[in-house]
């Protein structure tokens, strides 16, 4: 299972270890894209809206991409 760098250093079957962090993109991974209902603030639904369409992107794509990032910030 993942772990912080730090536990690792702290293991000492991994003294000598060199350690290293992948940025690898495993959106592909995620299996078959699945259709949602959700509710959101008509203003919030605007601007999320406006900030995907300015850097190229669907809102779904967007939220997806936002979902990802918040849980990767938590197991960090």
């Amino acid at each position: 299972m993942p772990r912080a760098i730090g536990e690792h250093l702290a293991n000492p079957g991994f003294e000598k270890g060199a350690w290293a962090t992948v940025d690898v993109n495993v959106s592909r991974f995620d299996g078959r894209a699945e259709k949602v209902n959700t509710t959101l603030p008509r203003r919030l639904l605007a601007k999320i809206d406006s900030y995907a369409k300015a850097h190229g992107e669907t809102r779904s794509g967007f939220l997806a991409d936002a979902a990802r990032v918040a849980m990767r910030q938590e197991n960090a």
